[in-house]
Order: structure tokens, then sequence, then C-alpha cells
């Protein structure tokens, strides 16, 4: 016992036959294998042997950080992750050094874009070596920003590559974070811009985007709008001018417009042929018996027309419920919805990501105990769920109606089939990434690719 190393459930550590000269790990003794994030494996064979180039991004958030890697593999195994995802990856056999002690351990590679950690330490690494206090952290020493980035150099080449704005407002989100590191490892230049500090210059012969400073934007190639609900009229406008100097845009500004009006998108959406639940609307209706009962009823959902996320969405149970409700919006002067409640989905629903007409990933989101919404941010859970073709069908027919490049499309299981709830121009990353181990943030720079028929120089 005396001879084993106390560590927390993080620490850092280095690889040093990887050239990974620091590398910050989650120790987790439930896992077995420890794991490596890898991009780009591609094996090769070297004296009747097969070997492994591979790149890593060792420092999260980091796409201009990269060591080109290669490596014998000793295996091939299928690996479950977390997330109950299985995977065949390969295995490879290097050094781990902590603590100025060094040994080899076997170490699987895969994409961990989507996890908070660039390395899992697992149990088979540390047994008769180290022994985990999980209460405690950086029991080796923790090492600043500074001191990691001194560690290494910037060695992504952008030369040739493009120069895409990011247009947000917070560039501390898990989404827009992914989207510039995503960018960055494929050699672009993404730059984060705030939408409030952006402002415009309409002349007919030098139109012009500023940004704070005077900083001219229109050396731009594209532009990923992220615009989040209370700024969807500034931000829609800064779209349709970077499209007006033929600044390439994922998600065009009058897509995004449409979206965003919850009861134009459903109009839309049935003109397309896409089914949704029975939806009632109005102003301050005087027969509010009429309205409850156009949608069959209590239970019933109502829905604010401006609300996101979640909010402004009510379960009114009984119809005494249904009219206060609605009475209390009335009230407000506020635009009602109301819509038939699907009891069979039972808190479930299915946020399906699309982009360039495809589907590229799924989850079932589930509402917590108590709840009826399973929005993420109210609590809910994620899991990986099989499609029908029907719902894929619904999914891309409704992103296509909205003119979408990108889009988050939410549908429930119902009697009747796939109804769709939303679709969501600027979706999360976070929750589909995780639970499927989908790297959407580099979907959405290759759509990007696409768009402006662009390819990586050899």
């Amino acid at each position: 016992m005396s001879n084993k190393t106390i560590i927390g459930s993080q620490e850092w550590v280095s690889l040093p036959e990887l050239d990974i000269s620091t590398i910050k790990v989650r120790v987790d003794s439930g896992a077995k294998t420890s794991a490596l994030h890898a991009v780009n494996i591609q094996p090769f064979q070297r004296n009747k042997d097969t070997w492994v180039t591979f790149d890593v991004y060792p420092i999260q958030n980091n796409g201009k950080k990269v060591i080109h890697c290669e490596a014998l593999v000793i295996d091939k195994r299928v690996i479950k992750s977390s997330t109950g995802t299985r995977e065949n990856r390969y295995i490879i056999k290097t050094s781990l050094n902590i603590n100025d002690t060094s040994w080899d351990i076997e170490v699987s590679l895969t994409n961990r874009d989507s996890m908070g950690y660039r390395m899992l330490l697992g149990r088979e690494a540390m047994m008769g070596r180290l022994i985990v206090d999980p209460e405690s952290s950086f029991m080796l020493g923790d090492l600043s920003d500074e001191d990691v980035n001194k560690r290494y150099k910037a060695n992504v080449q952008i030369q040739g590559g493009l120069k895409i704005g990011l247009l947000a407002s917070n560039p501390n989100l898990y989404s827009n974070r992914r989207i510039i590191e995503a960018g960055e490892r494929m050699g672009h230049e993404v730059e984060f811009f705030n939408i409030r500090q952006c402002y415009m210059k309409l002349d007919a012969e030098t139109p012009e985007i500023h940004y704070r400073g005077g900083k001219i934007l229109n050396d731009l190639d594209a532009i990923i709008p992220r615009i989040r609900p209370s700024m969807t009229y500034y931000g829609c406008s800064l779209a349709r001018h970077f499209e007006s100097i033929n600044i390439a845009c994922l998600n065009k500004a009058e897509s995004i417009r449409q979206s965003r009006d919850k009861l134009f998108s459903l109009q839309l959406l049935l003109k397309n042929g896409v089914s949704i639940p029975t939806t009632g609307f109005a102003n301050s209706p005087l027969d509010t018996n009429d309205l409850i009962k156009m949608v069959g009823g209590s239970p019933l959902i109502i829905k604010l027309l401006e609300g996101t996320q979640g909010k402004g969405v009510v379960l009114a149970e009984t119809k005494k419920a249904a009219e206060s409700v609605i009475n209390a919006f009335k009230s407000l002067n506020a635009y009602i919805l109301v819509q038939e409640f699907i009891k069979e989905a039972n808190g479930k629903d299915l946020r399906i990501f699309v982009i360039d007409g495809k589907v590229v990933a799924a989850m079932q989101r589930e509402a917590p105990p108590g709840e009826f919404r399973a929005n993420m941010h109210l609590g809910g859970t994620a899991s990986l769920v099989k499609l029908t073709a029907a719902e894929k069908k619904i999914a891309v027919k409704a992103t296509k109606a909205m003119g979408l490049d990108v889009a988050g499309v939410d549908i429930i299981r119902s009697s009747k089939g796939p109804l769709l709830l939303e679709v969501n121009s600027s979706p999360g990353l976070e929750g589909i990434e995780t639970a499927t181990d989908i790297d959407i943030a580099g979907l959405m720079i290759k759509s990007i690719e696409k768009k402006l028929n662009w390819k990586a120089k050899k």
C-alpha cells in the first residue's frame, strides 16, 4: 500500500512515447480500459504488423494544437461507452508518466470531442500503482492554461483554410466552443463575434459589416448564426446583410426567422404535408370553451408564442385549469397556442439532428419525474434511440420545409404515428453529442466546406 501513489479524480499526466507532454485525465475506476481522444485514425501495415496514425488535440476546446501520432496496434475490441454506445476501437500500448514514474498501459483510441476530458484513465492502468481519492483533484499538482499552452506550440496550419465567423451571444456555451474547436481542428480560422457588437453599413456601393472597434468583417468566407430568441430580429438582420455581400450562411436569415415564428412554422409544415398535434391559436378568445374543445378537450398543452426551452409551456390537466391559464394569458394580451396532449408519449420526445437534408444523429429525451416537458434545460435525460423510416422522413421533410441547412427537429411518438413539435434553427450540441458520441460540430463545418466547394490541400 505504501508504494502506491494517491491521485484525485482528475490529474495531469504525460504520454512521452506519443510526444504528449501533458494532458488532463478523468480518473475512472469504473472503466476497465483507458481511452484517448484521437481523430483521423488510419491503419497501415509495417513489417506485417498493423499500425495506426492518428491526431490528438490534447487541450480541451483548442483546435490549433495537434500532435500527429503513430503506434503499433495490439488489439481491436468492442468497447461500450458511458452512453451505452458500442464501438470497435483500436487498442495501443504506450507509456504513461505520472509523478515522474512511467509504466506501459493499454489505451483505446476514440473520438472524445463530446466528453469533458481528452483522456480517461481506467482501472487496468492503475492496478498495483495508484489509489484514487474521488473527493480530491490534482493531488499531484494543477497547471494553469498558460502553463499548458507553453508546453505546446500552435501547429495547425490554417493557411488556405476558410475564415468562418460564429455569430452568437455567449462564447462560453458548449455548442459555441465545440464549433470553434472543430473548425480549427479541420484547418480553418474560426472567430466568435457577439451579435450585439456587430453593426451594419447599408450602402449601394460599399455595404459593410463592422465589429467593435471598427473591424470590417467583409472578408469572411462564411458565418454560422447561433441566434438566441431574444436577438432574432437583429441577428437575422445581420445574417441577411452577410448574405447580401455573398458571405455564405449556415442557415439563412429567412429560414431562421420563419422557424422562430411558432404559428407560421406550423402553418408552413402543414402546407408541406408534415403531421403535427391538433393545434388552436387565438389572440383573446371570447369563447374559451370552444378553443379547448377544438383540440380535443383536457388535458391539453398551452403555449406562449415566444416561449423557448420549455418556458411558457403549461400542461392543463382539467378544463377548469385550462380556462384559468388561458384567461391569465389573455390578461397579458399574449398570443395563445393550445395543442392536444399526447398522453401515450409518456413524457418522451425525440430530438433529431438534420444537416444538409440528412439525419445525422438522434436521441430520445425523457422528462424528469413530475414533469411533462423533456427539455434538457429542465432536467430531462437523453438516451440513444433507433428511428423508424417514418420518423426520419418527417424530420427531413420538416427541415426542407423551413429551408434550413442545420436543424434540431423535435417529434413525438403517438398512436397516429410521428407528430412534429418544433424545428429549431440553433439546436444545442451538448445533449446530442454526449448521448451519441457523434461529432456534430465537425459535421456542421463539413457542411460549410461543401457549400463553398472547399477541399483541404494535400
